[in-house]
């Protein structure tokens, strides 16, 4: 530690994959709790433009070093971007159909024949899949999608919407507008959220970076989810002024669950359900199987390491403590 706070501190940015909200406390724990200080990192960090919140162009042009995005890395990994994925901060997708409480949709084989809002066939996907696996055709759904979002969904022009969980649904009960969410994990499509990553180029050029930073990253996620109120306080103080508290109050009510379920190491990732998203994306196995090969960061080496360490310390400590407990007993016996 002392050597680390002798050195100049490695200065990264980190792309957000949106505005200012609770969805990214973590990292801003992170920064006020000085766990990037620490770890000796001068982080910055950016909130997206949300005319342009893609996150893979600043990466690739090495404008940011860390970014977060969607499960749709995996399909931009096989198409040749060279992403690695960090760790998956939500463990299931925040993405899902509203409609209203007066509509006839109640699951996915009902959106048959409803106007639907446009979605990407990267970013959201799930969505979309959600509703193939009921029988709904791509060109049907495609032909069904109409420009528009809330304002039009309000007036009747469309019978379903996209929203994240925390947002559309939150204002749309402030003003008493009656609503349902369809969401994809309801239906057994459990697909990663906000996934942090980095560059390939970053990964070999300083590895010592990034597992600092996303170490880092963790520990401030970790104070984020045992310390609400305060997180949510220095999220409206130092972020998101722009959103009430009550707002980020929510946020954090209903995406806790999302980011550590029951179980669930956080930050976890791993083959099997990465393969099952690859599935979503129509990879088959060796589509798979070349697109993976370096593309989920290797963070049980670096666990290894962390408890080997605490184990020979372990050992240290009992081995000193072996004269002491013979003193004692010694001791005793007189």
């Amino acid at each position: 530690m002392l050597s680390m706070s002798a050195q100049c501190a490695d200065k990264v940015s980190l792309q957000l994959k949106w505005t200012h909200q609770f969805q990214f406390a973590g990292y801003y724990m992170a920064a006020e709790k000085g766990f990037y200080k620490e770890a000796g990192l001068d982080v910055s960090i950016i909130p997206a433009d949300p005319n342009h919140p893609d996150t893979f162009p600043k990466v690739l042009s090495d404008k940011a070093d860390f970014a977060i995005t969607h499960s749709g890395i995996l399909q931009k990994r096989q198409q040749g971007a060279p992403v690695v994925a960090l760790g998956a901060i939500l463990q299931f997708s925040p993405y899902c159909w509203m409609v209203k409480n007066n509509s006839d949709i109640f699951q996915p084989r009902d959106f048959a024949g409803k106007k639907l809002s446009k979605i990407g066939s990267i970013e959201n996907a799930e969505l979309l899949v959600m509703l193939q696996r009921a029988g709904l055709s791509l060109e049907s759904l495609m032909a069904a999608s109409h420009e528009g979002g809330i304002k039009e969904w309000l007036a009747g022009d469309l019978d379903a919407v996209q929203v994240y969980v925390t947002n559309e649904p939150y204002t749309m009960t402030l003003q008493g507008v009656g609503h349902r969410l369809i969401c994809p994990q309801k239906f057994g499509l459990n697909v990663y959220g906000d996934i942090l990553y980095t560059s390939e180029q970053f990964l070999a050029k300083k590895p010592e970076v990034v597992e600092r930073f996303y170490r880092a990253s963790l520990k401030g996620w970790r104070y984020a989810l045992l310390h609400l109120e305060e997180s949510i306080d220095v999220t409206k103080q130092h972020y998101a002024t722009h959103k009430s508290v009550q707002e980020l109050a929510y946020e954090a009510h209903v995406l806790a669950s999302y980011i550590q379920p029951p179980g669930i190491n956080l930050g976890n990732m791993s083959m099997a359900k990465w393969r099952l998203i690859a599935d979503l994306y129509g990879l088959d196995q060796d589509e798979f199987d070349q697109a993976f090969d370096g593309f989920m960061y290797d963070q049980q080496q670096t666990e290894g390491f962390e408890l080997s360490w605490m184990l020979i310390l372990a050992i240290i400590l009992s081995i000193a403590c072996v004269p002491l407990y013979i003193r004692l007993i010694s001791s005793n016996r007189r």
